[in-house]
């Protein structure tokens, strides 16, 4: 598992108010994937990698706030070998605070911005 493929399965993660996906929207500010141990990784057969995003939402007051982790930690779901809630965390910030210049072109367009 590296980065590439951490940022492949966050594009699935779909903003269900927006119907874009998170990436797109500019909500993962950071994205660190590091190497564990064998026996930070519980001693198995072979040594993990852990996860961390720094992301925000749209606004402080979206009321889907309390999903987001878990919809961010189920897409990675399908990665073999990988303890999403182990070897995930997922931080949200509000510092910077999110703006419409952190989406991509083709997500303004979408969205109707451009």
């Amino acid at each position: 598992m590296n980065e590439k493929r951490v940022w492949e399965c966050l594009k699935t993660v779909i903003d269900p108010e927006l119907g874009v996906d998170i990436v797109s929207l500019g909500l993962i500010y950071k994205l660190q994937v590091t190497p564990q141990s064998a026996a930070q990784a519980g001693n198995k057969k072979q040594a993990n990698r852990k996860v961390r995003i720094l992301m925000t939402l749209t606004s402080p007051g979206c009321p889907l706030a309390g999903a987001f982790e878990g919809m961010v930690k189920e897409s990675m779901r399908g990665i073999e070998g990988f303890d999403v809630e182990g070897d995930v965390d997922v931080e949200l910030t509000f510092d910077p605070p999110w703006g419409l210049h952190l989406m991509s072109k083709e997500a303004r367009v979408e969205l109707g911005f451009e």
